[in-house]
């Protein structure tokens, strides 16, 4: 399977284990990367990957990806980013 295979399984399991884990939330919107990454994997900011999840530049660092969703967790966001941060396939860290 290709890189980008590879990872847009990736990203297809974490949305659904962030929407399955947190059911009183808006449902997963986004994958967050660094720019660098996006680049890495050669997609475009704000690119859909599928209907209703777009890949977006955060700014946060590179390595990793996070699920975006329209809650605002607050205080526990670094919790909630913790739990679902996957290393995307073919980068370097």
């Amino acid at each position: 399977m290709s890189k980008v295979g590879l990872n847009l399984r990736r990203f297809r399991e974490s949305v659904a284990s962030h929407d399955r884990e947190n059911p009183t939330h808006d449902p997963a919107y986004g994958i967050g990367v660094s720019y660098f990454d996006l680049e890495r994997l050669g997609f475009d900011d704000g690119e859909a990957l599928w209907p209703g999840v777009t890949i977006q530049v955060d700014g946060k660092a590179w390595g990793n990806f996070r699920v975006i969703c329209g809650l605002n967790h607050g205080e526990v966001a670094s919790a909630v980013e913790d739990i679902v941060r996957v290393r995307a396939v073919g980068v370097e860290a």
